[in-house]
Formats: structure tokens, sequence, C-alpha cells
């Protein structure tokens, strides 16, 4: 069967392609490498031995989208990452992403909801779910106004498929996660971001790399154990192991419901000075960073209940923050050592 992957060559998108044709499904990707490299295919065949398709697109193109599909006439299984993610960015430029969030999804979906039967997997966010009043979050927890224009295309997204759901032969699973880090234990594909980085392990691992200077860390006067904002931080692989696991229910008709929700983490909250504190473990050295004022759209606190996915779809996590940690000092070290010989 095969399996469209939009953003397929990105940070999660590329680990669920490695898990995905690990289990023998035919994967063709779809990305604009705006915030990724066409390299990473090369990564992926030297896992998994085989080389997915790959077409380069913009699914803010309507006319694009509708020309793939007329070619792969045979897809009509989705798991869906093409989206622009950084909180600060989204509220400095949020045109950018209404756009790229919500006019892909559209187009996506409009395509899929012409087949007989057709799945969804989407690339939510435990953003939706703003300041939670309680922790650990679970999925029933209200979804409050969003706190950034990034939170808020979440949010439509969801709608926007549920709506469509009702009305179509479109089944859905959304996967709310965390916090994703680390790379591929092989340390042939992980982050790559372009320019400085939005999130805050790949800055970490820039830092101590000497790529950048310091981090700087927003907030030292929250209420928490450390004064610093607090995450769930879940390991790529077995983030992408649950796109797999999530895929194969709706083929295997298990799902309960037209749309299904399930959060993605570990469970466990880590503040930013623990996960600076992970990184000096691991790679036996001292970081340099500077507390400043804090920054728009950040949410004190965030950690999963994930009892649901525990238990439906019997996904768990297998590994650690300083085992994820690891990981991505490994990749960085690994790209650096490539880039400068």
């Amino acid at each position: 069967m095969k399996i469209l992957v939009t953003g397929g060559l990105g940070f999660i998108g590329s680990h669920t392609v490695v898990e995905l044709q690990n289990k023998g499904f035919d994967v063709v990707i779809i990305d604009n490498l705006s915030n990724s490299s066409e390299s990473v295919l090369k990564g992926i065949v030297a896992i998994t031995g085989k080389e997915p398709q790959f077409e380069k697109l913009d699914l803010r193109e309507k006319a694009s989208v509708q020309t793939f599909f007329k070619k792969h006439n045979d897809v009509s299984s989705v798991i869906h990452f093409a989206a622009s993610k950084a909180v600060g960015e989204s509220v400095k430029n949020p045109l950018l992403y209404y756009e790229n969030n919500i006019a892909s999804l559209i187009y996506l979906l409009q395509e899929l909801q012409e087949k007989t039967e057709a799945h969804f997997i989407f690339s939510s966010s435990c953003t939706v779910y703003g300041q939670a009043d309680e922790m650990p979050i679970d999925e029933s927890a209200p979804i409050k106004p969003a706190m950034s224009p990034y939170g808020n295309t979440k949010q439509i997204g969801e709608e926007i498929i549920s709506d469509v759901a009702k009305m179509s032969s479109i089944n859905a699973i959304l996967l709310r996660y965390f916090n994703p880090i680390g790379s591929h234990p092989s340390a042939e594909i992980g982050e790559l971001p372009i320019g400085v980085p939005q999130n805050l392990v790949p800055f970490i691992t820039q830092t101590g790399i000497g790529l950048r200077k310091e981090l700087m860390v927003y907030g030292n006067d929250y209420p928490t154990v450390d004064g610093t904002c607090i995450r769930d931080y879940i390991h790529v692989v077995d983030l992408a192991k649950a796109h797999v696991v999530a895929l194969e229910r709706l083929l295997e008709n298990k799902n309960e419901d037209k749309v299904e929700i399930f959060n993605l983490g570990t469970g466990i909250g880590s503040s930013v000075l623990e996960v600076i504190s992970s990184f000096e473990k691991v790679s036996g050295k001292p970081f340099p960073y500077k507390i400043v004022d804090r920054r728009e759209g950040d949410v004190t606190m965030a950690y999963a209940s994930t009892d649901k996915a525990n238990t439906i779809l019997g996904w768990k996590t297998a590994s650690s923050l300083d085992q994820a940690m690891e990981s991505a000092w490994n990749w960085e070290q690994k790209i650096r050592k490539n880039n400068f010989q």
C-alpha cells in the first residue's frame, strides 16, 4: 500500500518514513524543501535500504495538489506533517502560518473526500490546549483560545478535519504531540533546521558544537520548580512509531469514531534548565546560557497524560530525556564533521 507523507523530508516526517518502510509500506513524499533538504533521502535509504518516491511540491498550490493525486490515484492514506511550526515566528508573521497550514490542509482533504475510502493522520500539537488548568493534560482538557497563530492553525485544522470527516469517507486520527527531540540512533537522519533553530534542543546542540554563542532562556520567573518553562520532550523515533500504529488502526478499521484524538508524549515534564543539564550530562561539557525576558506566546507548563495512547493504541515511549538528548548530540556532531571535511 502506498502512503503519502507530506513534509516527509522534515524532522518528524523523515523518521516516520523510515518506520513506514521498515513495516513494508510504499511511501511517496511531498515536500517543498522550505525547511528540509533532499539529502535526507540518502539517510532514509541508508537506514531502510529503500528509496521512497519524492515529489517536490508546494501544497499551497491547489493545481499542483490536484495534479499529484491524478498521477498517484492509488493514494488514499495520508500522514500530514507539512506545516510551519515555530510559535515565535507565527506571532511575527501570522499570514504565512494561516496560508501554509490551513490552505494546504484544505487542498489535501478536497482530494481525499473524493475517494471511496480514505485515511488521514494529522500532525497536531499540545498547543491546542493553551495553558491547561491541570497537569498532566489529557484529551478531554478544554481547547482554550490559542496563544499564538501557530496554535490557532492547529485548532482550526482539527476543526476542519472533524467537519469534513462527518460528511465524507475520510477517517482520521489527530495526534497531539508534545516536544519531539533527538534523532535516529544511526545518526543518518535528525533535526536539521535551516537558519537559526526555532526549537530548544537543536539550538542547544548547535551552541554545544560552537555554531551559536549562547542560548537565551526566555524567563526564569514562571511558577515552576526552577522558574523556567516546562515541556514534555519525546524522542522522535518513539513519536514516529506512534504514527505507524495510528495508521494501521485506520487501515484495519479498528477506529471507534470517524475522528479519534491521542496525546503523544512521555508523561514527564522537564524544565528548560533540566534540558540544559541533560545536555551537559551526555556531552560532558558546560553549557553557556543567559536568562532574558519572557517570550510572547509561551505557555508555562505542558506535559501529557499518555493513558489513552498507551491503552487504546498499545503504544508507549521507550527513550528517556538523556537518551533522546544523546542521540541529538551524536547527530549534531556527525553533520558538522561531514560539513567541514
